[in-house]
């Protein structure tokens, strides 16, 4: 039996996924990157990395991610700016300040901040 599932990426190829992957964050959670002065709100995952080669090519050899673990779409800030980053779990961790994040598209998703974490505007939920 196939224990694998597939999906098309944004990249526009097909990607074989592991049955059993498990995200560590969830949609809304705020998350910090481990290496990097930054975080951000997660408003998507990819059960596997899902962009494109050469956007993977372009990550230093050395502190290259694994590409078989969930990849979060994060509305990332620093003291400079605001934009989107692709993050691999193993990069990520729970944001110890809690607060909430300044990315002027968290408006367009996300209707609350509580507890840590945002709740998704209910015409987007299922």
């Amino acid at each position: 039996m196939d224990n694998s599932v597939y999906f098309s990426s944004t990249a526009g190829r097909e990607i074989e996924v592991p049955r059993n992957a498990t995200a560590r964050f969830a949609i809304g959670d705020v998350v910090r990157h481990k290496m990097f002065d930054f975080r951000g709100v997660i408003f998507d995952i990819d059960p596997v990395f899902a962009n494109s080669d050469e956007w993977y090519e372009s990550i230093p050899k050395d502190i290259r991610p694994r590409r078989d673990q969930p990849f979060y779409h994060l509305f990332a800030e620093n003291d400079e700016s605001n934009y989107v980053a692709y993050v691999s779990q193993q990069n990520l961790l729970a944001d110890p300040d809690g607060g909430p994040v300044e990315h002027p598209e968290v408006s367009q998703l996300f209707e609350a901040f509580s507890k840590g974490r945002y709740k998704m505007q209910r015409k987007l939920t299922h």
